[in-house]
């Protein structure tokens, strides 16, 4: 059985497979609670960002824990608008001090900003040879994107987070950047709101079957993909069910029945055509 709960970065750096994302967690209360949920349930990654607005929360929320900071993996992000500004290495800065922290575990490009990603990659490259990030990775960067990077960069991604579940399986870019050496994250793993995934007859008849939530068999295929996930919940409840992953594994004709319910179908904006 397939028990690993870590998966190795190409620079040698452990990051967990199974984080809490606090996208919509709103900053205060609710997100500072979510992270303490999260950590007493057994969870070691945080996924944030600056346009989020809850790093401070993360970061109380870390604190609170009474956790090693090196136990603990934090990702957060560089926000479209700091590219476009050329505020690049103000906002990791400003992100830091929200969060509370001396370093991050992984630092992402948000969205590939036209004409911005680039430049924006030098000063990853440069805060991560400073020691300040352990991993520097995107999201939302289709091949091409990531061809076009791999032109200047001395350092490639080590992640790349993408939107994906089963309506979205993403198998060729996902294999593409496996074949890189690069890591890929989930966001939305259990299909956003509105897209009806939990309630598929599929996903319901599996899970059935082996005793689990729906929500339970699209994380359990994500890792069984070697694919990092992020679900996002402020519910106690959810947050420890989401992480009861580790104790039994997929068959290959239910892997291939997931694998099948695939639309090409987003719920968030396309990396190619996105306007914000």
């Amino acid at each position: 059985m397939t028990t690993q709960t870590s998966l190795t970065l190409s620079n040698g750096v452990e990051m967990p497979m199974l984080g809490l994302g606090v996208f919509k967690a709103p900053e205060g209360s609710a997100a500072r609670q979510a992270v303490l949920w999260a950590l007493e349930a057994g969870y070691r990654h945080i996924d944030t960002a600056a346009i989020y607005g809850n790093e401070a929360s993360v970061g109380e929320g870390l604190t609170l824990s009474g956790l090693d900071r090196k136990d603990v993996f934090i990702t957060t992000k560089l926000w479209n608008e700091d590219m476009r500004q050329g505020r690049q290495e103000a906002a990791f800065h400003d992100s830091l001090k929200r969060l509370k922290l001396d370093y991050v575990d992984l630092y992402l490009i948000h969205w590939p900003v036209p004409g911005k990603y680039e430049e924006s990659w030098k000063v990853m490259e440069k805060l991560y040879k400073e020691g300040k990030i352990r991993a520097i990775g995107v999201s939302n960067f289709h091949r091409h994107h990531l061809e076009s990077l791999e032109k200047i960069a001395e350092v490639m991604p080590m992640v790349n987070q993408i939107e994906c579940h089963p309506l979205l399986k993403q198998q060729e870019l996902v294999e593409y950047c496996q074949s890189k050496n690069m890591a890929v994250t989930a966001w939305s793993p259990l299909g956003g709101q509105g897209s009806g995934l939990l309630d598929s007859p599929v996903l319901k008849e599996i899970a059935g079957r082996y005793g689990k939530s729906p929500a339970q068999i699209i994380l359990r295929w994500d890792l069984q993909r070697g694919i990092i996930t992020i679900p996002k919940s402020v519910h106690k409840e959810r947050i420890q069910q989401n992480a009861d992953i580790f104790d039994f594994e997929l068959s290959t004709s239910d892997m291939n029945a997931i694998n099948a319910m695939n639309k090409d179908q987003r719920t968030g904006a396309d990396p190619d055509n996105f306007h914000f």
